[in-house]
């Protein structure tokens, strides 16, 4: 069971925009992002495709997919104190650009800036970098590109504020770090100095072998898909026990899941809700979702059959998501499930979020349970259905949260990492 800090809330800055008028997506997410600052929360979180993809285009309605450090360093000068949290893959970028970016990010926000590392799963066509690199060259990769960036950062201390012109004192802080790995090899020093906020805080997606071991060992939070109780308690157990073994404390990873939430006055309106935000996955486009998530085709067998065990290909096979193709593994495994209940899965049709279906009160009290009986730590809230969802998500849901005392009535520090409750370095 967690012990009896509070839940960290973050929320998926995705606003769809108006197609009608000029810049109204960005003043839609600026406005947002002050909405989820009035409710207290965390951070927002800025998600990044690094691909042309057709359905996130089509879900979007043709709204350019901005590079995440640019928007929020937009949203940094219209609010004052909630976390930005921004996606860099370490596959494509490199460490410097990387370590510069943040750093910047950093100080136009006054240090409420966290990276979430990917590593990406597809668009090496896109960086004269064709195929894809294994799974585990990319987690070795963006281990040792997060090592080089934490030098870069350090390379240039924040003490450099207080040299005064000092030419000799400037050289004695200010350093090259001389790397030298499998990957990079960078000498140095960075150019901007350290936000005196201290270490941005690092978030890392993805629950694969490899994935686990790197937010176990480096991350301050993993966004992991955990879309049911046991899959969350059995994560979050063992990235704490990996954390310990890595000579951490259990409490430094916590294990924040996307929650899908689809809010109504009553259950029916917001199963209602879930249902015509999947009106337009047709059985085919489900079918081929399954091929594409774990190498099952299903397409011969009638939706009332059963899903057995022995319908699985091997696991060795190569897959587009390790982490989505254990899950549904997993799913059919426990409980070997119909065609038509398999093609409905959040594995196979979404991005394996746990899904919240219910009026506030339900929806609070799930979240209740998932956090005392040890499934999560917090979790990134991502919008479903209609805006009546996110009124009542942040007017009913957060106040109930916080009059259970589950969650702050008010900030008491700017910087992401007080939200975080990790230690500061220097006081702003």
């Amino acid at each position: 069971m967690p012990n009896k800090r509070q839940l960290i809330i973050g929320i998926h800055l995705a606003v769809h925009g108006e197609q009608d008028k000029k810049g109204a997506m960005i003043e839609e997410q600026i406005a947002f992002a002050k909405r989820a600052e009035a409710a207290k929360l965390d951070f927002v979180f800025k998600a990044d495709y690094l691909i042309a993809h057709p359905e996130l285009i089509a879900k979007t309605k043709g709204t350019v997919g901005l590079d995440p450090n640019f928007l929020l360093a937009l949203v940094a000068r219209e609010t004052q104190q909630i976390g930005l949290v921004t996606t860099i893959s370490t596959t494509f970028t490199p460490p410097y650009l990387i370590a510069r970016q943040l750093q910047s990010l950093n100080w136009i926000s006054n240090g409420r800036v966290g990276w979430n590392v990917v590593t990406s799963i597809d668009g090496a066509y896109n960086f004269s970098n064709a195929p894809m690199p294994s799974s585990e060259e990319r987690y070795a990769k963006a281990a040792e590109c997060t090592n080089v960036v934490q030098q870069l950062w350090h390379s240039h201390p924040s003490e450099i504020l207080e040299a005064n012109g000092d030419l000799e004192k400037i050289k004695d802080l200010v350093k090259p770090i001389d790397y030298n790995g499998e990957f990079f090899h960078i000498q140095g020093p960075l150019n901007i100095p350290m936000h005196p906020a201290g270490d941005i805080p690092l978030f890392q997606a993805g629950a694969s072998e490899v994935g686990r071991q790197f937010a176990a060992t480096v991350s301050n939070a993993i966004f992991a898909a955990t879309p049911t109780m046991d899959v969350g308690i059995e994560m979050r157990n063992d990235l704490r026990k990996r954390a310990v073994e890595a000579g951490r404390s259990a409490d430094d990873i916590r294990l924040l899941p996307g929650l899908y939430f689809f809010i109504g006055d009553t259950y029916e309106e917001a199963l209602e809700m879930h249902q015509q935000a999947h009106a337009h996955l047709t059985l085919e486009r489900r079918y081929a979702a399954l091929v594409s998530v774990i190498g099952l085709d299903v397409r011969h067998l009638a939706l009332q059959d059963r899903v057995t065990v022995d319908l699985l290909p091997p696991e060795d096979q190569k897959v587009r998501s390790k982490t989505h193709a254990h899950l549904v593994r997993r799913y059919i495994t426990e409980n070997e499930p119909t065609v038509e209940e398999l093609l409905g899965r959040p594995e196979v049709i979404g991005s394996a979020h746990l899904v919240a279906i219910g009026t506030p009160q339900d929806i609070v009290q799930q979240i209740i349970t998932f956090y005392d009986k040890g499934a999560f730590d917090g979790f990134i809230a991502v919008p479903g259905g209609p805006a009546k969802s996110l009124d009542l998500f942040f007017s009913d849901v957060i106040p109930m949260l916080v009059e259970r005392g589950l969650f702050r009535a008010d900030y008491e520090g700017s910087t992401l990492r007080s939200h975080l409750g990790l230690d500061v370095l220097l006081s702003n």
